[in-house]
C-alpha cells in the first residue's frame, strides 16, 4: 500500500514537472510574446499616420482631398545637448521659443515617458528640409510628414466640417484609438464619417541602447505595421449646386436644403453665414475669430435651427382635413382680410378673392380657410374631447417628419417641436383651451419648431405623393453601404389620393390657372413644371422669415427645396427666387437669359442689416 502510494506521488511529481517544461519551451522558445512585453521598455514605436480619405460629391468631384503638410516632432528623453542657435535658425524660430519648449517638456517630463510630442506644426517645404540636412547634429529631434485636408472646390465649411487636433476629452472619450498629437473630424462629414474616413494608424519598432540611442529595427521589421488609408466618401452633394447656393445666400442668414425625393440624398445643404473651407485648412488660426463672430457661422442652421414653418404648413393642415373628411375640395370659406374669433379678434390675411375652394386657397396661402380647416379638424365630433382629437392631429403631423429627428446621418441634428394635449392641459387646464387658443398653429406658427431639413422633407413628400426616405448625405459606395434605412420608404398617415390636392394647389401658386392668382409666380421657369408654396413666419426677433418651397418637375421630381431667409420678409420676396435660381440651375445646368435680372438682385442685396444679432 505504502510502495503504491509512493508510486503514485512520483507520478504526479513527473507529469507536473513535464508539463512546466512544455510550458516553460513554449514561452520562451515558440511564443516571444513575454519577451517582447520584456523588451518593451527598449523598443521604440515610430508611428505611420494614414491617409485620409477623400471625400468626393455625387458626380465624382472631389471636394475634400490632401495635402502633404511636415511637423518637428521631439522625444525629450532621446535628447541630449544640442546648439540651441543652429536648431533655431534651421527650424526659423526664436532660440527663446525652443528654451521655453524643452522646459515645457521637462516640466513633463513623467507625463511624455519615451513619447514624441509635436513641437512645431506644419512648418514650409523648405524650413522641413533645412532640418532634414542638419537632423543628425539633434539627437531626439526628427521630421515627420503628414496628410492634411485640402478642398479644391467650395463646398462650404458647415457641410463638410473640419478635421482638428484630439484634446484630453477626445482622446478619454474614444479609449485606445487616439493619442495626443492624433486628429479627428470635428463637426459636419468628417465627424459624421470618421470610422470610415480615418484610416488605421501603422508603426515601425526600432530598439534603443542604454543610453536611449535608436540603434536598430526590431526583429528586422517583422513587427511593423503598414498604416492603412482612411476609405473614401461619396456623398449625395452636387459641389456646382451647393456652390451656387452659397453664392445666393451670401450676405443673408438662413439655410436651403435641396433634396431629391426619389432617394432621399441631400443635393445641398447650404448654412449661411458659414464657414468658407479657406478657414478649415488651418481652422486653429480662425477658430477664435468663428467663434466670436455674433451671428453664429458654425451653427449649421439647416439642421440646428428650429423655426416656425409659416404658411408652408398649410398643406399638412388641409392634407390631414382631407383624411379625417372635414374638408372636401370643393368646400368654399370666406376671408375678408383675416379670420374673426372671440371678442373682435381676428388673425390677419393679405387681400385676395373670396370665398376661395382648397386649391384656391393653396395657391393664394390663404390664411382664413385654413383656419377654417384646422377648426374643424379639432372639433369632430368622433372625438369626445379637444384633447383626443388634438393628438390625433399630432400624429398625422408627426407622419410627415415633424417633432422628432428625421433620423438624417448628418449631426448634431435638432427634433424641432410639436406641441401636444398634455402641454396645453398644464398651462391652461384640461378645459380652459379650444381652438381659438390655439389657431396659430392653423398657419404654422406659434408653438410649431421645425428645421430647414425637415421642411424640405415634407416638400419631397408632398412630391412623392405621400412618402419619404431619411434625407441623407451619404451614398453607398466601394467599401461603404449605408444603413438600409436609407433605402425604405416612409409613409404618413394621409392617403396617397388626397396628395394630388396639393401638388396641383402647388402648382397654380407659380403657374396661375384658378380664380384668385397665385403667390409664388416669381419661381416659374421657361419649360419646367414647378409645384411651390410660399411662406411668412412670424419672428419676435425682428421682421418676418421668408419661406418657401418648390419641387420640380410636376410629375417627375428630380428635385424638392426649401429656403429659409430670416427677417427677410414676404417668402415671394427672397426665398422664392432663391429656391427657384437653384432649381433651374439643378435641372437646366444654367439660368435662363431672361431671368439673369433675378439672379443679379439675390446676388447683391445684403440682408444682413435687418437681422438681429445672435
Amino acid at each position: 500500500m505504502t510502495f503504491d502510494r509512493k508510486n503514485k506521488l512520483l507520478i504526479g511529481l513527473g507529469v507536473a514537472a513535464g508539463i512546466l517544461i512544455i510550458k516553460l519551451f513554449a514561452i520562451q522558445i515558440l511564443d516571444d510574446k513575454y519577451k517582447r512585453d520584456a523588451n518593451n521598455n527598449s523598443m521604440v514605436y515610430d508611428v505611420i499616420y494614414p491617409t485620409r480619405g477623400i471625400i468626393y460629391d455625387r458626380n465624382g468631384k472631389i471636394i475634400v482631398g490632401n495635402s502633404v503638410a511636415y511637423d518637428i516632432l521631439v522625444s525629450p528623453r532621446e535628447v541630449e545637448k544640442f546648439d540651441t542657435l543652429t536648431l533655431a535658425d534651421a527650424l526659423n524660430v526664436s532660440p527663446d521659443f525652443i528654451r521655453e519648449k524643452m522646459a515645457e517638456y521637462r516640466k513633463n517630463r513623467s507625463r511624455i515617458g519615451y513619447q514624441s510630442v509635436v513641437m512645431l506644426k506644419k512648418v514650409p517645404p523648405q524650413t522641413y528640409m533645412k532640418f532634414a540636412e542638419l537632423q543628425y547634429k539633434f539627437p531626439g529631434f526628427k521630421g515627420q510628414m503628414r496628410s492634411i485636408r485640402e478642398y479644391p472646390i467650395n463646398a462650404g465649411g458647415n457641410l463638410l466640417g473640419y478635421v482638428s487636433e484630439v484634446d484630453a476629452g477626445f482622446i478619454k472619450n474614444h479609449p485606445g484609438e487616439y493619442r495626443s498629437g492624433d486628429y479627428a473630424g470635428k463637426t459636419g462629414i468628417e465627424a459624421a464619417r470618421e470610422q470610415d474616413l480615418k484610416g488605421e494608424k501603422g508603426y515601425h519598432v526600432y530598439l534603443r541602447d542604454s543610453h536611449n540611442q535608436i540603434k536598430t529595427a526590431y526583429m528586422d521589421g517583422e513587427m511593423d505595421k503598414e498604416a492603412i488609408p482612411g476609405k473614401d466618401i461619396v456623398t449625395t452633394i452636387d459641389a456646382d449646386l451647393q456652390e451656387y447656393g452659397q453664392l445666393l445666400m451670401k450676405d443673408k442668414v438662413g439655410s436651403v436644403v435641396a433634396i431629391e425625393p426619389s432617394t432621399g440624398e441631400i443635393l445641398a445643404m447650404v448654412s449661411s453665414p458659414g464657414i468658407d473651407v479657406e478657414q478649415l485648412e488651418n481652422i486653429s488660426q480662425h477658430y477664435d475669430k468663428i467663434a466670436s463672430d455674433p451671428y453664429k457661422p458654425m451653427f449649421n442652421r439647416a439642421v440646428q435651427a428650429s423655426y416656425p414653418p409659416g404658411s408652408v404648413f398649410k398643406l399638412v393642415n388641409g392634407l390631414i382635413g382631407l383624411q379625417e373628411g372635414v374638408l372636401k375640395p370643393s368646400d368654399s370659406y370666406p376671408c375678408y382680410r383675416g379670420f374673426p374669433y372671440g371678442n373682435g379678434h381676428k388673425l390677419g390675411c393679405h387681400g385676395h378673392a373670396s370665398p376661395l375652394a382648397l386649391l384656391d386657397a393653396i395657391a393664394t396661402s390663404c390664411n382664413g380657410y385654413f383656419c377654417y380647416v384646422f377648426r374643424n379638424i379639432l372639433d369632430n365630433r368622433k372625438y369626445d374631447n379637444i384633447q383626443e382629437s388634438f393628438d390625433t392631429w399630432r400624429d398625422y403631423v408627426s407622419s410627415f417628419g415633424f417633432g422628432q429627428q428625421l433620423g438624417s446621418d448628418f449631426p448634431s441634428e435638432l427634433g424641432g417641436n410639436i406641441p401636444t394635449s398634455a402641454f396645453y392641459n398644464k398651462i391652461y387646464g384640461k378645459k380652459g383651451w379650444k381652438f381659438t387658443t390655439i389657431i396659430s398653429l392653423s398657419i404654422g406658427q406659434g408653438e410649431i419648431g421645425v428645421t430647414p431639413l425637415q421642411i424640405a422633407n415634407m416638400c419631397a413628400t408632398v412630391a412623392n405623393r405621400g412618402f419619404y426616405f431619411i434625407p441623407h448625405i451619404i451614398k453607398d459606395s466601394e467599401g461603404v453601404k449605408i444603413d438600409e434605412k436609407y433605402h425604405k420608404k416612409n409613409y404618413t398617415n394621409v392617403d396617397p389620393k388626397y396628395f394630388d390636392y396639393a401638388v396641383r394647389g402647388m402648382y397654380m401658386a407659380v403657374n396661375g390657372g384658378g380664380a384668385a392668382g397665385g403667390t409664388a409666380f416669381a419661381a416659374a421657369i421657361p419649360g419646367k413644371d414647378v409645384c411651390g408654396k410660399t411662406g411668412t413666419a412670424q419672428n419676435p426677433r425682428g421682421a418676418d422669415n421668408s419661406v418657401f418651397i418648390c419641387f420640380a418637375p410636376k410629375d417627375d421630381p428630380k428635385i424638392a427645396i426649401a429656403a429659409y431667409v430670416e427677417n427677410a420678409g414676404f417668402g415671394a420676396t427672397w426665398a422664392c427666387p432663391i429656391a427657384s435660381l437653384m432649381v433651374e440651375k439643378y435641372l437646366n445646368g444654367e439660368i435662363n437669359p431672361n431671368r439673369k435680372y433675378v439672379e443679379d438682385r439675390i446676388v447683391q442685396t445684403s440682408l444682413m442689416s435687418r437681422v438681429k444679432k445672435y
